[in-house]
């Protein structure tokens, strides 16, 4: 049986992603067309599909590093800021990602019955998101033609 791990993040992330956009739990709020990831950033992200495909990379994530809090999600959704996209002139500075759309994802996915909140430690994935995973990994592995992952199989 294949599980998480046995796929490439990127492919599961975009298999998770139309996935999850059958869910009626998980949808974009009215504000997120206008919400930047961070502060780094200078235009809101332009991908139509941005919150479920930020929303199946959270799931991903508390899976592999859960229980996680929010805090540390903004740490691994940042980036480094340079001051303007036209100069650059200021040294690199850790900054983090946006904690409402994390924190708003992490509740629909918590609607939805994929993540669990646990006592003092953060959000950990249920049962039932992990079944979620790792079925849409072994049918992923199905479908990919790669030779490197066929001892998967």
């Amino acid at each position: 049986m294949a599980t998480l791990y046995d796929v490439p993040p990127e492919e599961l992330i975009e298999a998770l992603t139309e996935t999850l956009a059958d869910e009626d739990d998980i949808e974009a709020p009215d504000w997120a067309e206008f919400t930047k990831t961070g502060v780094d950033r200078e235009l809101p992200p332009e991908q139509e599909d941005f919150w479920t495909r930020r929303a199946a990379s959270l799931l991903r994530k508390v899976a592999v590093d859960g229980p996680v809090g929010v805090n540390a999600l903004r740490s691994e959704y940042g980036t480094s800021k340079q001051g303007t996209t036209r100069y650059r002139v200021r040294p690199h500075q850790k900054t983090k990602g946006s904690g409402n759309i994390i924190r708003t994802a992490l509740q629909q996915l918590e609607d939805a019955g994929y993540v669990e909140t646990s006592e003092n430690d953060g959000r950990r994935v249920t049962g039932d998101g992990r079944s979620l995973l790792d079925d849409t990994a072994g049918d992923l592995l199905t479908e990919l033609d790669r030779p490197e992952l066929e001892r998967y199989a």
